[in-house]
């Protein structure tokens, strides 16, 4: 069975218009946050407040467009409050998206400029009392975006990255747990914060985005070993995992708002 949507030539971003007509709407993501003009500092953000549970790590999965590391969100043990968020939110997954090589690869740009790959840590508000429920309100969902460019590597990433050639493939998926993402995390936590969707479909428009300011590092190596991952299952022909990110799409009329000077 042909995918309906994917990241390739045929059934890419461009395309996915066709099945999810909100990929026209007026708060899609990616975009670029656009600092001179766009942006703007809002002195009544609030810090981020985080706080994970390794224990509720429970699997690493290969869904054929990216990996998750999924985390149990039945209940507030890994979660985000402040910054822009209105109550509670619950850690479910993350995941990263990369380019062919170092040097593009995210899905948000500053002023242009992309980087080798982005991560998402994505959470929902407890008040809905599901994931499902939540994506169908503006304030469902919230994604911590977190920029990587290629240098150091990343010790925080590596036990994820070594269990990566566990999953080669779309469909796999293994136990993994006694992982807190907060290890990613750089030391300031200045963010951009917008109102936007889902980068893949169904591209809901339920997604308050916070992105850091500050890049976190990741080896060319370990970016390497993100590429060798692939979007097929064991019995279709290969295709290495890579370019699986949405480019950025109109801000009509959108202010981003900034929790710095």
């Amino acid at each position: 069975m042909a995918r309906s949507w994917g990241y390739a030539e045929h059934n890419g971003p461009s395309h996915w218009h066709t099945l999810f007509p909100v990929a026209d709407g007026d708060y899609q993501s990616p975009i670029d946050i656009r600092t001179k003009e766009a942006t703007y500092y809002d002195a009544t953000l609030k810090p981020l407040t985080i706080h994970y549970e390794p224990s509720s790590a429970q699997k690493l999965h290969n869904n054929g467009q990216s990996f998750n590391v999924e985390f149990d969100d039945s209940q507030d043990k890994s979660v985000l409050t402040g910054g822009p968020l209105p109550g509670v939110y619950r850690l479910r997954q993350m995941h990263i998206h990369w380019g062919s090589a170092d040097g593009h690869g995210s899905e948000h740009t500053v002023d242009g400029r992309t980087h080798s790959a982005e991560l998402h840590l994505v959470h929902w508000n407890a008040k809905y009392g599901s994931f499902d429920e939540a994506l169908k309100n503006k304030d469902g969902v919230g994604v911590i975006a977190l920029f990587l460019e290629v240098g150091e590597a990343n010790p925080g990433l590596q036990k994820v990255i070594d269990a990566l050639g566990l999953i080669p493939n779309k469909g796999k998926e293994i136990h993994f747990t006694n992982y807190d993402p907060s290890i990613l995390l750089p030391n300031s936590l200045d963010y951009w914060t917008y109102q936007g969707s889902l980068t893949t479909p169904p591209l809901l428009e339920s997604i308050i985005w916070i992105l850091l300011r500050a890049p976190i590092t990741v080896s060319a190596e370990q970016m390497a070993k993100l590429r060798a991952l692939y979007f097929n299952t064991e019995k279709e022909t290969p295709c290495h995992m890579m370019n699986n990110y949405r480019p950025p799409q109109p801000l009509k009329g959108r202010k981003v708002r900034a929790s710095f000077q």
